[in-house]
Formats: structure tokens, sequence, C-alpha cells
């Protein structure tokens, strides 16, 4: 989730919101690391692209130009990898023109347009890891918006060393996957657990391991307001290793960074404030792809670690990018059948079996991956193999999951219960997402219909001000969401399908850190809201 290195954040749908612009005029550059950036070769060559071609018209310079033809099944997705240097500040840049065209890099920065009618440039800045040497930077439309165009892209910063062999560990595993699928969860019809945690809550992710453009927030300097908050970020030491490390943030980025004995006192002062905090593994830097079954258990081990060390509630899994997909024929989200989803389930069962009934289990997934099953579920094929990969994940596990907060931001448009569009900033979007998540949804073609969860285990996720993320959505909207999903009042026309929710959660925000950076805009504004709903 969300890991912006600046100010100013943009929208990614399948990653993490980082500094991004819009703007109409171009921008100076030292050296372009793209292959063919303008497509005048008039080839692909350089570029992976799933529906692209190159065309003589329109064009933004040049003679030739790359057009993409978004389908219902295809997003028309083009890649293209380099060489980069660690820690390093990169922009990525690129004249585009059609409905919903997004610009980034796979598992973090993007931007996007939902309309640009002649050439428009879209540009994202991005600083990679420390021990990032690649870079993938992506451009792709929306499902069902038809052909977009895309010219003069550009990659501007320090080119890297590229690697002289294939890094190991990227392959999947060419062994047979366990024949033994997790076995279906009823939906529970009991009382819910209980939790600890308020009826209404407010959850909030803490930059633990890096600070970025918001500044870093001591823990001990949280404040009350919020009920669970999740230390950003633990992340793998490879994408299949399964080996999660979660690294604190160094005094040379986070001046005020206090010490691991005072980190850990401040945790036990909130615990004993009926506070929940856990790790949140992935985000922007952290693809986690448990591919076998080694990996699982170091998984288990790892983060076990983790929680022992530092003395936490639990686990929220933050699996973004490429760290979920489900292979071809994985059709029944009842019965998973691929490696990644089956080793995270068991991962997850185990880690629940050791810390027994009060561990507190949390998700945020982006709408991607949960909400677009409705239309495309990714194991029946025809399209991105990523779509609705967190549902057998969330149905798995529903029986042990605390809070499901989807990411209702970093989101192209999405077709709710009411087979309309909706789209982000406003209350309707937040009103028909989580709908979705209380009655429940078919899934695509594949005549599986995934069922509603209970309202305590909902929580409404949004970005804490506008450099948070794209989707920024003002407190009265917010307001007039929750008044809607609540108590059935000021809906805007929408018709619940899942009924009202007087025991819906709450809500999550990315972050505390930028709402600390915008005075606490987000705590001021929501808690009093919910702490007087019903």
């Amino acid at each position: 989730m969300k890991r912006p290195r600046l100010l100013v954040a943009g929208i990614a749908v399948v990653g993490v919101a980082v500094a991004a612009a819009l703007v109409g005029i171009p921008s100076a550059f030292a050296a372009n690391l793209l292959t063919n950036p303008g497509f005048e070769s008039g080839t692909l060559t350089g570029w992976t692209c799933s529906a692209g071609s190159v065309v003589t018209s329109p064009v933004h310079s040049g003679s030739r130009a790359l057009a993409g033809a978004a389908s219902a099944s295809d997003n028309a997705t083009c890649t293209q990898k380099v060489a980069v240097k660690p820690s390093t500040a990169y922009t990525l840049s690129a004249w585009v023109r059609g409905s919903y065209v997004f610009v980034g890099v796979t598992g973090g920065a993007s931007t996007w347009t939902p309309s640009a009618a002649s050439y428009t440039q879209l540009t994202v800045a991005f600083t990679t890891g420390a021990g990032q040497t690649s870079a993938e930077v992506f451009l792709h439309g929306w499902y069902g918006q038809g052909t977009y165009n895309a010219d003069d892209v550009s990659l501007d910063g320090p080119g890297g060393t590229p690697p002289a062999t294939t890094p190991p560990g990227t392959t999947p595993p060419t062994t047979t996957p366990p024949t033994t699928a997790p076995p279906t969860t009823t939906p529970p019809t009991t009382t819910p657990p209980t939790t600890g945690l308020p009826k209404h809550a407010l959850v909030g992710y803490l930059h633990a391991s890096f600070a970025n453009g918001s500044g870093y927030v001591r823990m001990a300097d949280v404040p009350d307001a919020w009920d669970v908050i999740d230390l950003a970020f633990g992340e793998p030491t490879s994408v299949t290793s399964g080996d999660i490390r979660f690294n604190r943030c160094p005094a040379t980025e986070c001046p005020n960074v206090e010490s691991d004995t005072e980190f850990i006192a401040a945790i036990r002062a909130k615990q004993a404030k009926g506070k929940k905090v856990v790790i949140s593994i992935g985000g922007q830097n952290g693809q986690v792809q448990l591919t076998s079954t080694g990996a699982r258990d170091a998984f288990v081990r790892s983060v076990g670690a983790i929680i022992d060390r530092y003395g936490l509630d639990g686990l929220d899994i933050d699996f973004e990018g490429h760290s979920l997909a489900l292979n071809a024929g994985d059709t029944d989200f009842r019965n998973p059948t691929t490696p990644v989803i089956v080793n995270l389930i068991s991962a997850v069962r185990s880690l629940k079996a050791k810390y027994g009934s009060k561990f507190v289990l949390t998700m945020a997934p982006e709408t991607f991956f949960v909400q677009v099953g409705y239309q495309f579920y990714g194991g029946a094929g025809g399209g991105d193999n990523r779509t609705g990969a967190y549902l057998p994940v969330i149905h798995a596990l529903r029986g042990d999951l605390t809070l499901l907060h989807v990411q209702d931001y970093n989101s192209g448009p999405v077709m709710g219960l009411d087979n309309q569009y909706h789209f982000m900033n406003g209350a309707d979007f937040h009103i028909a997402m989580t709908d979705m998540l209380r009655a429940g949804f078919r899934v695509a073609n594949t005549g599986q219909t995934f069922p509603g969860l209970r309202p305590d285990q909902i929580a409404i996720g949004l970005p804490a001000a506008t450099s948070a993320g794209n989707g920024y959505t003002p407190p009265g909207q917010v307001h007039q969401a929750l008044d809607c999903l609540v108590k059935g009042q000021n809906c805007g026309g929408y018709a619940l399908r899942g009924g009202t929710s007087p025991g819906l959660r709450g809500l999550m925000t990315w972050s505390i850190n930028w709402d600390r950076y915008y005075n606490w805009e987000f705590q001021n504004s929501h808690e009093p809201y919910l702490n007087a709903l019903p």
C-alpha cells in the first residue's frame, strides 16, 4: 500500500500511490532509459503488450504511437523493464489520450487521467528502494473503455547495471501444486467474536520503516483516537522467499526515530489502553509470492518472529502488485488450487493457531483484487489473472478475519451491484463498494457467489489527504456514505442490496503520518462522527 516518497500522490490500480501530477507541458530530462519510447521503430520492440499495436495516427510527435485496445476482458497493458540504481529518484512521463489511461511503475507509483480527448502528459515521480536494481514501467487502459494511445514515454534518471544472468528465485517452481485445497468455510451466523475493538473504530497505517515527505511519527506520539495501528511494512528478502523482515526507519532518514526499547514500551502503552498494533506485510516494495511450501513455512517463522519481538497483536495482509494471481483454470474461489493462494491461506491459519483467538487479522486489498471480481475473475481466463484474486483468501479466512478494509482509492471505475460503474472521490463509490462486501456478489462467469461478510468485519479504506493517494474524499462525503450504510439515510438514490449495517466497524486510512502532516484532519473529522453513530 501506499508508500509515497514525495508530497503529491497519484494513483496505482495495482500498486502504491506516490507523487504524481497531471500537467500539460513537457518536462526536462537528463536521459531516457526506455527502449523505443516513441514507438518510432514501427514495432513494439522493448515493450511487452497484451493488446497493443503501433499506429501512424494519432501521434504526439514523430510518425508513430502506441494504441492499446482495452476490451471487456483486457486492459491492454504494455510494460518495459529497465535497470535502475537503488535509493535514487526517477521521473516517468508519457503523453496519452483516451479514457482511463494509467501510467506507472509495477508495484509502485502511478497516475491516470479519466479522460483526455487530445494528448496530455502524465508524470510520476518515484524513488527506488534501498536494494532495488530494476523497475518495470507500465501503460494501460481500463476494461471496456476502448482504445487509448500513448507516445513519447520517458524514464528520466541514471541507468543501472543490467544483471548478467536472471536473478535466482524469480521463476515460480514447476512442481505440482498441492492437491488438497483449503476447506470451504461456511459464512458464520453466530454472534461476532469479541475483538476488544470499539463498535466503530479508526484504523491507520504508521510509517514505521520509512518516513517520506509526510515525516516520521513516533509510536508514543500517535493519538489515542487510533484504535488499530498497522506498522508499515514488513517486506520479503526476495519475492519468493517468504522470509519477511521488519526494519525500523534508520536515523539517517528519520532523525527523530525512537530506540527499540522506547518503541516497544510505546506499543505496550497503546495496548494497555485497548489499542491493537499489528505488522502489515507487503505494501509498495513488498511483493510476496508464496510459490512453495518452503516459502510458506518461512513466512510463518519470520512473521511470528516479528510478532514475538515487538509483542504485536496480529497481522495485516497488504499484498499488492503481482503478489496474488490465479492460475488458468482456477475458477472456484471456494476451492483454490493456485500455490500462492493456497500457501498464503495455510500460512495465516498456522499463525492464527499459534496465537489463538485474540489474534487480529486484517486485510487491505485494492478494489481490483476484490470487487472487480464481480465482472472478471482471473482464473477464468481472458484477462488479467489478478482480478478477484483476494476472494479465495478472504473466503477461506472469513472465520478468522477481524477486518477487511478494501482501499477505496487508487482505483479505476468499478461496476457495482446495480450494474453501473462507480467512480472515486464521492459517497457513491464508498456506498457501492461497501455494499458489495456486505451483500456478497456473483463472481464473474464462474457460477459461484461470494457470500457477504459481517458488518463488524468491514471498514472503509480512505486516503487521509490528497497527497496520500488518488481518491481523497471530503469528510462530508464520507459521512454521507456512513449515514447510508449504517442508518439507511442519504443514499443518493442507491438501493442497498445488503441492507443497513449498524455494526459497520469503521474507517481505515493511509496514513497516520499523512494525517499528522495535514493537521489531523482525518482523525478530527471522523473519530467524533464514528463515536456518534448508533
